[in-house]
């Protein structure tokens, strides 16, 4: 008897299972914290907050980050096992603009979770847990928090059109025909997204304040990403 699992593609299929299950509770914490935790830290009372910073946040925060690490590692090692499966025209196949449009956006949101959200939100927990203990607050506390914020809403952003792209590349088949300017493509998705990831580094939070600003924005970007593939490719 043979066994799919034990075959080159069920290989390929456990690595995608374990991308999807990480992958879901790092964009699970990642809704949970920018549609139900920034909320009702806004509406509660101070020594509420403060023991959610304390005790809940860090172990969210643990669960958001380590997700997020494991969604990107085994995305990139199944990119590149079934890129060597189809060969170089896998590129500049349907499936191949898709899915790097798709892990470009998850290479970044998983870069704001390590290099900005985590970093700035060890400094809120900190100070949280020092002014707990009588102690100062850290006066960089603040400053963090709005920063790692807006990291966090950039990254809620860009999930709407990353999971479009992620299902697009197995579901969904662009007309790309061998007069596609693939370049142009490329350059145009970039100067979008890095205009949005440079204010997320340097800029303001803008019309990301609200959940409703967040999911429009967000909408609007797929739509945009989209309509790019369409009349570039």
């Amino acid at each position: 008897m043979e066994f799919s699992l034990l075959s080159p593609d069920g290989h390929l299929f456990i690595l995608r299972w374990f991308h999807f299950f990480f992958g879901v509770i790092w964009i699970g914490h990642l809704y949970y914290f920018n549609f139900t935790q920034v909320p009702f830290f806004a509406e509660t009372d101070n020594a509420t907050k403060s023991n959610a910073i304390q005790k809940l946040v860090p172990r969210a925060l643990w669960w958001f980050r380590w997700s997020a690490l494991v969604t990107f590692v085994t995305g990139l090692i199944y990119l590149m096992a079934r890129g060597g499966q189809i060969g170089e025209g896998a590129w500049t196949s349907s499936w191949g603009v898709a899915i790097l449009t798709g892990a470009l956006l998850g290479t970044i949101m998983f870069l704001n979770v390590w290099l900005i959200i985590w970093p700035n939100q060890k400094i809120v927990i900190e100070s949280t847990t020092n002014v707990a203990q009588g102690k100062p607050a850290n006066p960089a506390a603040a400053t963090s928090g709005a920063r790692a914020l807006v990291a966090s809403r950039t990254n809620t952003l860009f999930s709407l059109p990353m999971l479009f792209f992620m299902g697009a590349a197995s579901h969904l088949n662009f007309s790309i025909t061998e007069e596609s300017n693939f370049n142009l493509y490329w350059i145009i998705t970039l100067a979008v997204i890095g205009a949005i990831e440079l204010n997320a580094i340097k800029g303001k939070i803008g019309p990301l304040a609200t959940v409703k600003g967040v999911i429009h924005a967000g909408v609007g970007l797929m739509l945009v990403m989209y309509g790019i593939v369409e009349v570039i490719l």
